[in-house]
């Protein structure tokens, strides 16, 4: 048995520097090894899992803004099963490049338009009050809740459910599923059978929703697509569903671990925590946005290197796969000041710098409906509460190679007296 220990600034004893994402040490703190690949490697190699690392924000803004050179074509997850040239028919045009990139994301933008992100306010609204109201009334007394259980891990399911026209009777199988898609038990390093399990079960699903909405057609997202055309073209059916799926992994578990994430930080810091609910109005949207950088969700996506990439003495060869590191670039002290601190009052230039959503042809569709949730979440809690803590001694972290968040977040709420 080798006496070689990990820890989670990616040191092993008598080894040189190694990240890997698969790691549970890495998983539950990447960002000591984050600084480390900024100021040895910034641009890293993994011999055991033939990827590269870009880590300085320069070189991630870059990198997402030139599909040319990094290119979507192969698809954006580690796992080594969804890494094929037919990944765009399981994650729609987030898995292509060029034209065809910009095709499909044309046709369901005209679908997927503000207006109809904006319409979903009531919505938000009213399943936010029916959640909290659930969790306070069970909670009791003693005002503890899980964050994650009771709320953040509903609500951003069932808003993406809304759009579409998905039954409420079916939702909760539906978040069942999603859940399982981004879940990996230490030493996996791929999907698991229930990933492929429920990636097949919801394709089929959204198949069968499908099929109705043509039938009987509504004023649902699913049926917006059906009629979206730009000049004669259409979508496909399996476009469709395609872009149905990418909205359950890229809207569902990202939007929950912002609300989580949101919650712990700021109760970490009981000054700024008491400063945001003091002035909501003022600090709600910078603590939204200081959370998406200190600790965004989604912390790494795949590239393609369609040509050999040189950067910082060392070359990345044309055919490998390469990781930007999102989590890293929104932690860079080159274009961040103090970047490790939580700080809700940061500047808000430095605020627009960050990487979350992506950049280019390829900036998150969903940022918008993201922002509206955690502000209508963010501030029904903060109207309600007082002040909230967080038991962090109690907090599960979700183990994945590339989201990052909490399972189970246990809150005490301390509501406003009346």
């Amino acid at each position: 048995m080798s006496s070689q220990v990990s820890d989670p600034v990616g040191r092993q004893s008598g080894e040189e520097l190694v990240f890997d994402p698969y790691d549970y040490a890495t998983q539950d703190d990447p960002y000591p090894i984050y600084q480390r690949l900024r100021d040895e490697e910034p641009l890293h190699h993994n011999p055991e899992h033939d990827f590269w690392v870009l880590s300085r924000h320069a070189d991630v803004a870059a990198a997402l803004r030139d599909d040319a050179t990094y290119s979507n074509r192969m698809g954006v997850s580690l796992d080594q099963s969804a890494w094929h040239p037919e990944a765009h028919r399981i994650m729609s045009f987030l898995a292509l490049d060029g034209p065809e990139q910009s095709r499909i994301r044309s046709l369901v933008s005209r679908a997927f338009t503000p207006r109809r992100v904006k319409e979903l306010i009531p919505q938000v609204q009213g399943l936010t009050e029916r959640y909290l109201d659930a969790a306070l009334e069970q909670a009791g007394p003693g005002g503890e809740l899980d964050w994650i259980t009771d709320l953040a891990g509903k609500l951003p399911m069932d808003v993406i459910s809304e759009m579409m026209g998905v039954p409420e009777v079916d939702r909760d199988e539906v978040r069942r599923l999603s859940d399982l898609l981004v879940h990996r038990e230490e030493g996996v390093h791929d999907v698991p059978p229930a990933g492929m399990e429920a990636a097949m079960t919801l394709f089929g699903y959204y198949g069968d929703l499908l099929a109705d909405r043509r039938a009987h057609p509504t004023d649902d997202l699913t049926s917006a697509l059906l009629q979206a055309e730009v000049d004669g073209d259409r979508l496909d059916d399996g476009e469709i569903i395609a872009f149905l799926f990418l909205m359950v992994v890229a809207g569902n578990e990202t939007t929950t671990k912002l609300l989580g994430n949101a919650v712990h930080h700021l109760a970490a810091h009981p000054d700024q925590l008491a400063a945001v609910f003091a002035d909501p109005d003022e600090l709600l949207v910078p603590w939204i946005e200081e959370t998406l950088r200190h600790d965004t969700s989604s912390q790494l996506l795949a590239r393609h290197l369609r040509a050999d990439v040189t950067l910082h003495g060392r070359t990345a060869p044309a055919g490998s796969k390469l990781l930007v590191s999102l989590g890293s670039a929104n932690r860079d002290e080159r274009v961040f000041s103090d970047p490790t601190s939580y700080d809700v009052h940061r500047d808000k230039a430095e605020l627009g710098q960050i990487v979350s959503f992506g950049g280019g042809r390829h900036f998150c569709l969903g940022a918008n409906l993201a922002r509206l949730e955690a502000r209508i979440v963010l501030a029904e809690l903060v109207r309600r509460a007082a002040s909230v803590e967080v038991d962090a001694e109690r907090a599960v972290r979700v183990h994945s190679t590339n989201v990052r968040g909490f399972a189970q977040l246990p809150v005490r709420v301390h509501l406003r007296s009346s």
